[in-house]
């Protein structure tokens, strides 16, 4: 992802988070931040970044809407101009006083009882993915050996995408265009700007033919509910439909996707967690918070708005914030043994959904799409799989990281 930076040799005073070396392992990297005697690092790339690796910086800088803004919140080689009030992806891009109501509208769509018919649907889907795998002899051959599959590939990557296109009422044959729109947007930010933005070209045609079906087809998703929305009387505006379905298209598949690998990912590599986890499935919600915390997938983004010292950090205006979550979630002042994967950890407020007003509308359905997919991997699969080869496993950089392939041998049958 990198291709257009040099190399990072001096991650405390020059990181890249699009760089392999992050996306293979950035735990290192924050933890000597957070050391180095200043936790908020600076990197001149992308026109100048901050780093905040404390819990108690990410939460100070994610509460303060006065001094950070929203407006963008994807580090990329430019900055918004001329944006409208709501930014491209309402409310994610929204400050105050306009997010309020263009997150309350979306609340109603993600709150427990919205969510629970979708569990079911998930569930089968989920069956259906192993299914398929099953009957494609993917995991199974005639000699009754271990076979490999990729976790990534072949499971976590596809259950995001369908429970989202059906709350979206988008046609889920289109699950490749949709992971081709999470590249562009997601892992494309080192391209020049104006190439940036000229690659969003097929995501915003996809978008304004999809609302352009709903008017001739109209139906009960979640496309009809904001074409039909209104705030103080008046219906949205087109750039708000569009970018707040763009928003859940593309956040809302490649997070879940990515806190799925990495807890399948955790599994296969963890004897002692996989078995306990097989005979003790009621701990299945508390490890999948810990997987969250441990490996929470997001990192946001805020722009400074004027210049202002924060903590001693010469912030000026336009200056980027890396919000990282995830480096919050290894603070050890905020947790015990942060660095530990703990499946039954009892004290866990982690931030892995972020804080502040811009905390994830989707942190319910992501629960359950991440509960439903594990438990149905280990009801049919077992403990009886581990990392095929601990080598090719590959992560995303960027804001979003979280395993692309993941190679898993299945039925070996052989003791940890």
């Amino acid at each position: 992802m990198s291709g257009n930076h040099p190399p990072v040799t001096d991650w405390v005073n020059d990181f890249d988070h699009t760089d392999a070396g992050w996306a293979a392992d950035p735990f290192p990297i924050w933890s000597d931040i957070r050391n180095s005697g200043c936790p908020v690092g600076r990197s001149e790339r992308y026109g100048g970044v901050w780093l905040p690796t404390r819990h108690d910086d990410v939460a100070a800088i994610a509460y303060d809407t006065e001094h950070f803004t929203s407006r963008s919140v994807l580090v990329n080689n430019g900055r918004p101009l001329g944006l409208q009030e709501g930014g491209f992806a309402p409310p994610i891009t929204s400050d105050p006083p306009f997010h309020h109501e263009a997150r309350r509208l979306l609340l109603p769509a993600f709150a427990p009882k919205a969510i629970a018919p979708l569990e079911e649907f998930t569930r089968t889907y989920c069956h259906q993915l192993i299914d398929s795998m099953l009957a494609d002899g993917t995991l199974a051959d005639n000699t009754g050996g271990a076979v490999t599959v990729d976790a990534a590939v072949d499971y976590a990557q596809h259950i995001p995408v369908s429970v989202i296109a059906e709350m979206l009422g988008f046609p889920a044959e289109d699950s490749e265009k949709f992971r081709e729109f999470i590249h562009v947007v997601l892992e494309g930010v080192d391209l020049p700007f104006e190439e940036r933005l000229t690659s969003m070209g097929p995501l915003l045609e996809y978008l304004i033919a999809q609302v352009e079906d709903h008017k001739l087809n109209p139906r009960d998703d979640l496309t009809n509910y904001l074409m039909n929305a209104t705030v103080d009387g008046e219906p949205l505006d087109v750039f708000h439909i569009l970018g707040s379905i763009g928003l859940l298209l593309v956040a809302g598949i490649d997070t879940t996707w990515s806190a799925i690998g990495a807890s399948l990912w955790h599994l296969a590599k963890t004897p002692t967690d996989r078995h306990r986890l097989a005979a003790e499935p009621e701990l299945l919600p508390s490890a999948v918070e810990e997987f969250l915390r441990a490996y929470a997938p997001v990192t946001m983004a805020r722009l400074v708005r004027e210049d202002f010292d924060f903590n001693g950090c010469p912030m000026k205006a336009d200056d980027w914030i890396l919000l990282s979550f995830p480096a919050a979630n290894r603070d050890p002042e905020a947790f015990d043994n942060p660095d530990d994967v703990v499946i039954d950890r009892e004290a866990n407020r982690h931030s892995a959904f972020g804080l502040g007003i811009h905390r994830c509308v989707g942190s319910n359905l992501a629960r359950m799409e991440m509960q439903v997919a594990i438990e149905v991997w280990m009801e049919r699969l077992g403990a009886d799989f581990e990392l095929a080869d601990p080598a090719a496993v590959t992560w995303s950089g960027g804001q979003v990281r979280g395993p692309r392939l993941l190679p898993v041998r299945v039925g070996t049958g052989a003791p940890d």
